[in-house]
């Protein structure tokens, strides 16, 4: 009985290990992926004060997150976050969730739609046709393809749900709930700040009766294929999800149905030890 006492508290610790192991990895990819938003939405904030200095922090932004350690750092976040996105999603027994962890939840899954677009349109762009992204360019890109106002809207989601996610963590902590008003004006303010300067940049670009600028001729000859690419992934993306979902979904089928069986199994021999002790009585 020992021995069998301290298998099952040594499954049992593992198991805790590996659940605070994955913990920190969706804390660690979250912080990260927040931190690139974080970046993303006050560059665009840079934007209410002037096109060119909203233009050297995109520069900045560049640098960081295509250098090697930058690339790594948030490509392998967002991968490591969405694996375990998967995880969560094919391990849930049930789908009865309070409101914000629904609005977490469909923000968190709107995120990689962001990223995938950032990722196509800009470092795909750059390696494959050598197109050099700026405000001025991709604004231009923006406006001759009618998708500005999707833009903003991808960078809401994400915003929501790293900030949601955080508060989650950080709630129990009397520090925290100290700060609240701060970060609730943050939380607020910021994309609003960012829409502003995005709007703002705009309507530099445009100018008061002047033409918009040429789009970049290297992008335009590869814009079909930028785009399939972009839709190949988004359709995989979902794929995914839903694959994901229907699988989990299945698994609780079957769980449930094992439990059925055993607990009519029980209820069976249940009743044949009742009625053998009748006859015995």
């Amino acid at each position: 009985m020992d021995i069998v006492g301290m298998t099952r508290r040594r499954g049992s610790a593992a198991r805790i290990n590996v659940q605070l192991m994955l913990r920190r990895l969706q804390l660690t990819s979250g912080l990260v992926m927040l931190t690139y938003l974080f970046l993303h939405l006050v560059n665009h904030a840079l934007g209410i004060w002037s096109l060119e200095l909203a233009g050297h922090g995109l520069v900045l932004a560049l640098r960081l997150w295509r250098s090697a350690p930058g690339t790594i750092a948030l490509y392998g976040a967002a991968s490591v976050h969405f694996a375990l996105a998967l995880h969560t999603i094919y391990g849930r027994r049930h789908w009865v969730l309070p409101p914000a962890e629904w609005i977490r939840l469909w923000a968190g899954l709107s995120l990689p739609l962001l990223l995938i677009r950032h990722a196509v349109t800009t470092r795909l762009a750059s390696s494959l046709y050598g197109f050099e992204p700026n405000y001025e360019r991709v604004i231009v890109v923006l406006l001759t393809s009618g998708t500005q106002g999707l833009q903003l809207a991808l960078l809401a989601p994400g915003w929501i749900h790293g900030c949601l996610g955080l508060w989650f963590r950080l709630r129990h902590h009397a520090w925290a709930r100290r700060f609240r008003p701060a970060l609730l004006i943050l939380f607020v303010m910021l994309p609003l700040l960012s829409a502003a300067g995005f709007i703002h940049m705009m309507g530099a670009v445009e100018g008061a009766g002047h033409r918009l600028p040429p789009v970049d001729a290297a992008l335009v000859v590869h814009q079909a294929a930028l785009n399939g690419a972009r839709h190949t992934l988004v359709t995989l993306y979902l794929a995914v999800i839903a694959g994901t979902l229907i699988v989990g979904q299945l698994r609780n089928a079957l769980e449930r149905r094992r439990l059925r069986r055993g607990s009519a199994g029980s209820r069976l021999l249940a009743r044949s030890a009742s009625c053998e002790q009748d006859v015995l009585e």
